[in-house]
């Protein structure tokens, strides 16, 4: 661990023990919460999206996980490699859809890495203790935020300003596979002028990546890594209507990986990813401009039998304005521009995608809210596509509102795709999908009590797949549907929350080569509870109990499809408050019941584990 950290958090302990006062927080209904990610700035109780919040408080009390791990707790949503070597690279399917059909957002701005074969984001780069919240949106948003967005979007909000004058802040933790983490952060605000600055360093030896073959008597190496990232965000008010805020990020990570499944080998990987880039907002009673831009890069050294190197380039505009029309119409109009860049050996390619949307919300009317949005989009390589959105609610009593969506969603082809070394396709065409879904929310008792029921049902067309040997070409169709059920209990000190979750579709793999009845990795049946209580002033102790079903993956050792048995996962949490909250000790196990399983074909998982340390805050 950093020993300058160490001194930091040290007088920040002496400081807050010397008696720092506590600034109280106002807590906000679950129906008064303001979703940004809407691009409308929705209240969750007239927006007729499957919405989930995951709250600042929950995030303060998940410095033992990763974002991944934190994300695999939701419904709905498979994080393969959550709970694998922590280096492992994580796969985030949403509501059965492909890895590359989930959209990141960073402060509701769209991310994208062009180096990799699917453009998704990389989870790992994004240091937990660097989120102030996430909104998650299930089912296709592509007419606010365009490709990719076919299953859902999850958008990572980060720190931001803090109360007025400095406060510093941070996180020392160490835990199992000799995993030491360090974050140290500063905020504040002066007149009109705030900040927040943040940086965290992780290490671990981690686990064999791969696992050790029946009959294997040779003992796999680690395969661990270590991370650092910076986060910087800023905001200037320059006058009562109009402020600017600018920020920076770089994070850095060395990975170590294995040679496949049941493979060992002493490869690694060096990962780098910087943007930066600003949000201008003009805002007046009844309207407002936003202006957002950011410029992003993400390169990818691998070291191996197969050396590459590749590395993407994102710059994005996205200008959009709101107008309320008295009290129960809001409209949007908004543009974007995407330009996408690849570097890969001597090879580059380029793309541009640039789209108008617009969406008119009206709500509360009577009982009755309704979205309708379209967006038009320009490719340079495919030429012209378009999506839609309709949203209906209505709350049928103050304890009960009815929801739904009828919508389409695509992804473009990625560069490597378009024009990479292996199987490229000038011809592609975007993938599309058509959603549906529908569900209704009780409340009970002013939030004691809620269950949301939602189902849901999506059609994909023109799937790319890599088909040998012609290369990558649009695919017929695909389904999927199932259905999710997320009952919560509050009742004082005490809160619990569950979830079960269905899916079942038929997909393209590459072991049988062709559409099965089956999505690898992703069980048809996953539930999961959290229970929390509030034992005293100061002490927190809360469970979480989760179960993953049967389910298929391909063993590209034998090129069969097989099946993985399923598992339970047992963790738990106590936080302890000192100094008037401004300190407070963390433990956090995982796997207590030391479950056998495997997440992947040929990879290891984590046994019980734990992460126990302290955060601090000091203003």
């Amino acid at each position: 661990m950093n020993k300058k950290f160490l001194i930091v958090a040290g007088l920040g302990f002496v400081q807050l023990m010397l008696g720092q006062k506590a600034n109280a927080q106002d807590s906000l209904k679950l129906k008064d919460v303001v979703i940004s990610a809407t691009k409308n700035d929705q209240k969750q109780s007239q927006t007729g999206k499957v919405v989930t919040i995951i709250s600042k408080e929950v995030l303060e009390r998940s410095h033992g996980k990763s974002l991944s791990e934190l994300l695999s707790e939701q419904a709905g949503i498979i994080v393969a490699g959550a709970t694998s070597n922590p280096g492992l690279n994580k796969s985030v399917f949403v509501r059965g859809a492909g890895s590359a059909y989930s959209l990141i957002l960073i402060d509701g701005i769209v991310q994208n890495d062009p180096s990799g074969v699917g453009g998704a984001f990389d989870l790992r780069l994004i240091p937990i203790d660097q989120i102030d919240h996430i909104e998650i949106l299930r089912g296709g948003q592509s007419t606010i935020y365009g490709s990719d967005a076919i299953g859902g979007v999850i958008n990572i909000i980060t720190k931001k300003d803090g109360p007025k004058g400095n406060t510093i802040y941070g996180v020392a933790s160490a835990g199992s596979y000799e995993t030491y983490k360090g974050t140290i952060g500063v905020n504040g605000s002066v007149s009109d002028f705030n900040y927040n600055i943040n940086y965290t360093h992780v290490k671990t030896d981690g686990i064999s990546e791969a696992a050790n073959p029946v009959g294997n008597t040779v003992d796999f190496d680690k395969d661990g890594y270590k991370s650092d990232g910076v986060n910087a965000n800023f905001g200037l008010k320059l006058n009562k209507n109009l402020s600017i805020n600018p920020f920076a990020r770089y994070n850095f990570g060395n990975y170590k990986f294995d040679g496949g499944a049941f493979a060992d080998a002493n490869n690694f990987s060096i990962i780098k990813n910087a943007a930066l880039g600003a949000n201008a907002k003009l805002a007046f009673s009844k309207s407002k401009v936003n202006l957002n831009y950011s410029y992003e890069t993400t390169s990818n050294d691998a070291h191996s039998a197969y050396p590459s190197f590749s590395k993407g380039k994102v710059s994005l505009v996205d200008l959009f304005y709101n107008q309320k029309i008295g009290d129960k119409l809001d409209v949007l109009l908004g543009l974007d521009n995407r330009s996408l860049n690849l570097v890969a050996g001597t090879n580059y390619a380029h793309t541009n995608i640039f789209a108008t949307y617009a969406s008119v919300f009206l709500h509360d009317v009577s009982v009755f809210n309704l979205e309708v949005g379209g967006r038009y989009n320009k490719h340079n390589q495919y030429g012209e596509n378009y999506t839609y959105t309709i949203t209906p609610s209505i709350n049928i009593i103050k304890e009960v509102k009815l929801f739904g969506t009828v919508s389409t969603a695509f992804k473009i082809p990625t560069l490597s795709m378009l024009f990479g070394q292996f199987g490229a396709n000038l011809n592609l065409k975007p993938e599309k999908s058509q959603n549906y879904e529908a569900g209704l929310n009780l409340n009970i008792a002013d939030e004691k009590f809620t269950v949301r029921i939602a189902g849901f049902k999506r059609d994909l067309k023109d799937a790319i797949i890599y088909a040998y040997p012609a290369g990558y070409v649009n695919q017929i169709s695909q389904k999927t549907k199932g259905f999710e059920v997320e009952p919560t209990v509050k009742i004082g000190k005490f809160s619990l929350n569950g979830y079960y979750a269905y899916v079942e579709g038929n997909e393209f793999n590459f072991v049988d080569n062709k559409v099965a009845d089956y999505l690898f990795r992703r069980p048809k049946n996953t539930f999961g509870i959290n229970a929390g209580v509030q034992a005293t002033d100061n002490l927190f102790i809360s469970a979480n109990y989760r179960y993953f079903g049967n389910r298929t993956d391909g063993n590209f050792t034998t090129y069969t499809v097989d099946a993985l048995p399923a598992y339970k996962l047992l963790n738990a949490y106590v936080e302890y408050a000192l100094a008037k909250k401004r300190v407070k000790l963390f433990f956090d196990a995982k796997n207590i019941l030391n479950e056998k399983y495997s997440e992947i074909i040929g990879y290891n998982t984590l046994g019980f584990n734990f992460n126990t340390g302290v955060s601090f805050n000091i203003h």
